[in-house]
């Protein structure tokens, strides 16, 4: 029978966060792509319409059953990820030299953000389940080390570095939320410490190239550091005010690359200044605490690590993608979420944050 409840305690300020964010991105990306509409422009602007229809229904659809049923069966969907990600490096469609997506004749879609769902899911069992918020140490630790290691290794043979390390800062996060005993946190940097010179040899050339132009802007002005050179420039000349909607010349010459996905921040930052651009990270910001709210009060120890999980997931990918464009962090494929253009990224968002309305939802039955 139909609990009344849930319309009762329905969230509507988290709904009110995400209509806003939808309709913010929806503008910026008109902006973005209204030079380059007469070579498809206005397909991209229409398809991230369709793409935000969609990403509601499923927003909708993730809110209709108790979320606590995921935690029987967060193995299965982990191990169904897994097997996604296997199967997208013998048959995957390769784009832009990275071999990410599987194709289901019109629609196709990237594993690791099916990945990236899971991974919240199986994290906030495996936590929940272990006995009282005690100190975890590493001996304690090495299942769900190895969890994650297990898809990390396979999205980095994408490659895709830029989610493969989302999926690291994401569960160091959650286990520094469910108390790490200080000496195995101290442990486990020098180790991660340690490791980096290895992993730099296994990157490839351009993704070497990226932090070197991070490190040194001047290197190679037309090559490797092209893009956060024009992306400085973009969001420089916005100043205070911007240039207005439509004005920005970056923009509208397309000097700005890739400025519908991973770059759509800086069309922000160009058009509307740092007015703007503080108004879209506060929103961030709100949305990023009203969902540790929502962690706060829920009624039990899985909803409370997964509604975590998601959380970290937002915070640290907005983080990523404006430190990016900044110039303060090294170009990595990682969109700016619910406002660069994507359909993969932005559904398995909103399932994300379906999933948050259903833990706010139900934190009636804490009562």
């Amino acid at each position: 029978m139909f609990d009344r409840r849930l319309i009762q305690n329905f969230d509507w300020i988290l709904l009110l966060f995400l209509l806003l964010l939808a309709a913010i991105s929806i503008l910026n990306l008109y902006s973005a792509t209204y030079a380059i509409r007469n070579v498809g422009g206005s397909q991209v602007f229409v398809k991230q319409i369709y793409w935000f229809l969609i990403g509601f229904a499923v927003f909708l659809l993730m809110t209709t059953f108790n979320y606590s049923l995921l935690e029987r069966f967060a193995y299965p969907v982990y191990f169904i990820s897994i097997t996604l990600l296997i199967l997208v490096l013998f048959v995957g469609k390769v784009a832009s030299g990275s071999q990410r997506w599987l194709s289901l004749g019109l629609i196709s879609f990237q594993p690791s953000e099916v990945a990236k769902i899971a991974i919240l899911i199986v994290l906030a069992k495996f936590f929940s389940k272990k006995g009282g918020y005690r100190e975890y140490r590493l001996r304690d630790l090495w299942q769900p080390f190895l969890l994650i290691v297990i898809p990390f290794v396979l999205i980095l043979k994408e490659p895709d570095l830029g989610t493969a390390l989302l999926l690291v800062v994401v569960c160091f996060s959650v286990i520094l939320f469910v108390k790490m005993h200080w000496r195995s946190l101290v442990i486990l940097v020098v180790s991660a410490l340690s490791v980096a010179p290895f992993i730099w040899f296994e990157l490839k050339e351009y993704q070497q190239l990226r932090i070197l132009s991070f490190l040194r802007p001047d290197m190679d002005p037309l090559g490797s550091g092209y893009h956060i050179n024009q992306s400085k420039i973009a969001i420089g000349s916005g100043l205070f005010w911007g240039k207005g909607f439509l004005k920005g010349t970056q923009t509208r010459l397309h000097f700005l690359p890739e400025q519908h996905t991973d770059f759509a921040f800086s069309v922000l930052g160009e058009e509307w200044g740092f007015v703007g651009s503080v108004l879209l990270l506060l929103l961030y910001l709100f949305l990023i605490l009203w969902g540790l709210n929502i962690a706060k009060n829920s009624k039990d120890k899985f909803g409370s690590i997964l509604a975590i999980c998601i959380v970290a997931s937002i915070f640290w990918q907005v983080v990523v993608n404006v430190g990016m464009v900044a110039g303060l962090l090294p170009v990595v494929g990682i969109p700016l979420v619910l406002f660069s253009y994507g359909g993969s990224s932005l559904i398995s968002t909103m399932a994300a944050l379906g999933l948050l309305m259903n833990i706010s939802m139900r934190r009636f039955m804490f009562q």
